[in-house]
């Protein structure tokens, strides 16, 4: 069916599946769900185009990793439906949540075969439990479990959303603007991931790769006159600090480009510009816990982290453990697993002159393991 775009909806936040990790970025192996599923529906080749909505936070590193049309999201299902379809030209759209992981061809063709029947097609499954509203019991024939792919006339879809309600999938809002709807029988295999619970009921997704993605930093910074010197979280005592656009944290601007590396998310430039007055001075530790949210949330698990500091002076030793215990809690990761070295470069060189400190930081990551949870 060419004259239909797909629209999968990933921009929300996982309230619900209370992990760290967001479950669009469960792996599959090695891939996302939310690329998962898309190039399941990809190979299909029933579609003009999909489209992928996103969050602002995770956007830029969903494009990483496949060429859909990517569009920014809002808070609410609906806001970022609304946003997708402006950039459709369908005659049809079918929309699906990333979430309802294993649709298969079938139930697609199914549900597509349908077009013509009315302004938007539903999968629903029946009950087959007793169902108590309010304190009576009621006719469980009257009740639906409507399911998503929804396919809808793309332009009675972008009338029915022109609205301040709040509707939770597409065929009640266009009941509400007047247009029809047609009920089919859905599939018990189309479950969707709610609560981490649900994954035992998804028979089409396989466990994450048990890979060890590795990644390194480096980093420089020559010392100034003034302010206060941190080096791995800690303050040294000194009579100078370091120059830079934050507090010249050296040691952890390494780290950060090394969890950043592992996790293919870029360099620290890119995240935290040096010519954005928001970072002017700020505690680098604050960087660190961003970057390690980050982390977490897209699906990876920190293993551990190797630092070497470089520098004729100041003297490090005294500092190594209390450096340890930290950045331990800042990584989420036993002290254990927080090893740090330091060493001079026997007077050669920049540090060698004691102009500077270099840093060089090294970190493994593996993906969470979502089957035992």
């Amino acid at each position: 069916m060419p004259n239909t775009t797909l629209i999968l909806l990933a921009a929300g936040s996982s309230n619900r599946f209370n992990q760290e990790v967001k479950k669009q970025w469960l792996r599959i192996d090695h891939k996302p769900l939310w690329q998962f599923v898309a190039d399941r529906f990809a190979k299909t080749s029933f579609f003009s185009k999909i489209i992928i909505t996103s969050s602002a936070d995770d956007i830029n590193f969903m494009k990483n990793y496949a060429s859909y049309t990517f569009i920014e999201g809002g808070a609410s299902r609906q806001i970022s439906l609304a946003n997708a379809l402006k950039v459709v030209d369908t005659e049809y759209v079918l929309v699906s949540d990333i979430a309802r992981a294993c649709v298969d061809t079938h139930f697609l063709q199914k549900i597509l075969s349908q077009s013509n029947l009315a302004n938007c097609i539903v999968p629903y499954l029946p009950l087959t439990d007793t169902i108590v509203y309010n304190g009576n019991t009621i006719d469980r024939d009257l009740v639906k479990r409507v399911q998503t792919p929804q396919l809808s006339h793309t332009l009675t879809l972008k009338k029915a959303l022109d609205t301040s309600e709040e509707f939770t999938d597409e065929s009640s809002a266009i009941v509400a603007c007047g247009g029809s709807r047609e009920f089919i029988l859905g599939e018990e295999n189309a479950h969707k991931i709610t609560y981490p619970s649900d994954l035992n009921k998804i028979p089409c997704l396989s466990a994450p790769s048990t890979d060890i993605l590795s990644g390194n930093g480096f980093d420089v910074h020559a010392f100034d006159t003034k302010g206060d010197m941190w080096l791995g979280g800690v303050l040294i005592d000194s009579d100078y600090g370091f120059l830079a656009h934050s507090d010249g944290d050296v040691a952890i601007h390494a780290l950060i480009d090394a969890l950043l590396g592992a996790a293919g998310m870029g360099d620290i430039g890119m995240m935290f510009p040096d010519n954005d007055e928001t970072y002017k001075g700020i505690d680098s530790k604050e960087l660190l816990q961003e970057v390690v949210g980050k982390i977490y949330n897209f699906g990876f698990t920190i293993i551990n982290v190797d630092i070497t500091i470089a520098a004729q002076k100041p003297r490090i030793g005294k500092y190594k453990q209390k450096m340890r215990e930290t950045l331990a809690p800042l990584l989420n990761i036993e002290m254990a697993r927080v090893n740090i070295k330091a060493t001079t470069t026997e007077k050669l060189g920049f540090i060698g002159r004691g102009e500077g400190v270099g840093v060089i930081a090294n970190a493994n990551l593996k993906y969470f393991d979502w089957t035992k949870i």
